[in-house]
């Protein structure tokens, strides 16, 4: 997807047109006391607190790295290039995911919105965002 294109901002065709996409894997919500990643880390993304960074990492990359991590969640991408100023959009996913008892944490990137879920539920997941896609 370019940088050019064009980002959806309305509600109806983002749900419509979402995809969701389960990546294959086990990712980590993880924390370092200080703003200093080890060398050769890369993290899938990473978020800067008062408290520390915090990391998502594949769970393979730390274990490799030492770093302990909580949350042993399924991630899943919603396809569409959902504009950063749309209104409802991830309100509306994760309530199709709270209705179903899904916990979700999710991450809105430039092109797309990220969404982890308990590694155990991510089939559970994926049927409730397709029923969601599908209405």
């Amino acid at each position: 997807m370019s940088t050019g294109e064009r980002a959806e901002r309305d509600l109806a065709r983002l749900l419509a047109a979402m995809r969701p996409e389960l990546h294959q894997g086990t990712y980590l919500f993880c924390t370092l006391p200080d703003a200093a990643l080890p060398e050769g880390l890369a993290p899938l993304a990473t978020f800067r607190e008062a408290e520390g960074l915090t990391l998502v990492l594949r769970q393979e990359v730390a274990a490799r790295h030492g770093i302990a991590g909580t949350f042993e969640a399924a991630w899943i991408t919603l396809a569409v290039h959902s504009d950063l100023a749309a209104v409802g959009f991830l309100a509306a996913v994760a309530s199709a995911l709270a209705q179903e008892g899904i916990p979700c944490n999710a991450i809105a990137a430039y092109h797309h919105d990220h969404l982890f879920v308990p590694k155990a539920m991510a089939e559970q997941a994926m049927a409730a965002l397709q029923e969601l896609q599908s209405r």
